[in-house]
């Protein structure tokens, strides 16, 4: 039996943290304290890039289009998160929830996007090094920087759409945001064809790149082992750790979010995954980058010397 009709649901209501009231300040100051660092690590790494010329190359220019990518997945999620952790309206509108689905998912789906081109730009330098600096030209690398985003904006166009065609029975969203799950079992009925779509979206954007990435590597780590100084091979794996890395945390917790059988979701393991790539997952980008990587820790050095000079 239907609910309610389509007409009368106009806006939903979040549910958020409402199984954790009574620590909901202590909530608030860690998720702003995190917010505000993974703002500041995506601005400076981004700043630095551009600033010193020793990171004008393809890796840190997808760096820091992943930087930006990030800073924005965390604009469009966290503000509101922490309005509601402080008593603030829990409604959002259908349109806006919709406008919040559509640009969390086009984010999302260009960060991973983003990291299968990374690891292409990886195999290429370490496995094709001479032919490096025609594979990865400039025109090349802005080119597949704006495929990338484009694809993912398309691909999350086309899952927003088939969502809110749907008549919706209730307005309660037992989340924090407007996630794909959450939104689709507010609908009077999900059409199989919905459940097909968000398969087919799920494995163009996790399953595929992550696949992509897996034979990369296994390429990279043969290439490798082949050089002969023990010197060579170190320092070829340390470009490669800080990116596999978040590769890790990145496909992981998404591959947890989507593809866990509905079965097996709880509100609060829903929650705590979700708070995990959309609070730590955008961290973990400046953090290994800065602490495991030598050449921007070196540049930012770089930076601060001159300015403090001037």
């Amino acid at each position: 039996m239907r609910r309610a009709n389509r007409t009368e649901v106009k806006e939903f209501l979040f549910q958020g943290f409402s199984s954790f009231q009574e620590h909901k300040l202590t909530l608030f100051v860690v998720f702003f304290a995190l917010y505000m660092l993974t703002l500041a690590g995506n601005v400076i790494i981004v700043t630095i890039i551009r600033m010193d010329h020793h990171l004008h190359t393809p890796m840190y220019f997808f760096l820091s289009v992943l930087s930006t990518s990030e800073t924005f997945y965390s604009l469009v999620i966290i503000p509101r998160m922490l309005s509601s952790l402080v008593g603030q309206n829990q409604s959002i509108s259908l349109e806006g929830c919709a406008a919040q689905l559509f640009f969390f998912l086009g984010f999302a789906i260009t960060n991973c996007l983003l990291l299968a081109v990374m690891g292409y730009d990886r195999y290429v330098a370490i496995c094709n090094p001479l032919r490096y600096p025609i594979l990865m030209h400039r025109r090349v690398c802005a080119t597949l920087a704006s495929s990338v985003c484009t694809t993912g904006f398309l691909l999350s166009l086309v899952q927003t759409v088939a969502i809110f065609r749907l008549p919706f029975c209730s307005s309660l969203i037992e989340h924090f945001f407007c996630d794909v799950r959450p939104v689709l079992d507010l609908a009077c009925a999900t059409p199989i064809i919905n459940d097909i779509l968000t398969l087919i979206i799920s494995l163009l954007a996790i399953t595929a790149p992550a696949t992509f990435l897996f034979v990369s590597y296994v390429l990279i780590i043969s290439t490798i082992l082949k050089i002969a100084s023990a010197e060579g091979r170190k320092k070829a794996f340390s470009t490669c750790a800080s990116h596999l890395t978040v590769v890790i945390v990145h496909y992981g917790c998404a591959s947890i979010a989507y593809f866990k059988p509905k079965s097996e979701n709880t509100r609060d393991q829903d929650q705590l995954v979700s708070v995990t790539y959309t609070v730590i997952t955008p961290l973990l980008n400046p953090v290994v980058y800065s602490l495991r990587n030598k050449e921007v820790q070196d540049a930012l050095r770089r930076v601060v010397g001159r300015k403090s000079i001037l």
